[in-house]
């Protein structure tokens, strides 16, 4: 009998801490965030070519132009991405970790590598997002430099070894644009990024 008790002390004991380690909030948010992480971190070193699949209202300046995104560099913290537009190589994409989720910046040059007016825009994670889409809302900087993109909030997918995508919807206005890579087809790396 004593022994039956005992059992049953333990498994009741047991039971709580189990519950408890398996739905923490932050656990779920660290696996779906460090999930899409690595799957961005594997593409590291390669090229692939986009297309933009939405754009409205319609932006003339990615019509008839090669798209090559290139996941350029990849540290423990941060993902350099340039995303070319012809010949065009001034953007690039930066994705940081940060103590509450992800970030995400665009980092704007010129020819000559000096930073364009307005770069270094973009936002943060505001929830855990999935294994393979997070969303980065516009954060107070883009407001400052670019009020009409307060409203912004930007999304980056992946389906690892089938497409990645970078989109941009504005809340409460048409303003829609996305771009999907294919992943399937790794092409030649570019050159360098304005800057870099």
């Amino acid at each position: 009998m004593r022994s039956l008790a005992a059992g049953l002390l333990s498994v009741i004991l047991f039971l709580p801490a189990c519950g408890s380690e398996n739905s923490t909030p932050h656990t779920a948010e660290g696996n779906a965030q460090d999930a899409f992480w690595a799957s961005v971190q594997e593409l590291c070193g390669q090229a692939f070519a986009g297309t933009v699949v939405e754009s409205v209202p319609p932006d003339t300046s990615f019509a008839g132009k090669d798209l090559v995104m290139h996941v350029r560099q990849c540290d423990e913290g941060r993902i350099r991405i340039p995303f070319f537009v012809g010949e065009d190589r001034s953007r690039t994409w930066v994705i940081s970790r940060t103590d509450s989720g992800l970030q995400l910046k665009h980092d704007h040059r010129h020819e000559d590598g000096s930073e364009d007016a307005i770069t270094m825009y973009g936002g943060d994670t505001a929830d855990p997002g999935s294994e393979t889409r997070q969303e980065f809302p516009a954060d107070a900087h883009t407001a400052s430099i670019v009020p009409a993109a307060a409203a912004n909030v930007w999304t980056l997918e992946i389906v690892p070894g089938e497409s990645f995508a970078y989109a941009l919807r504005r809340e409460g206005a048409e303003r829609r644009f996305r771009v999907e890579f294919d992943l399937t087809a790794p092409i030649p790396t570019p050159s360098p990024p304005w800057g870099s």
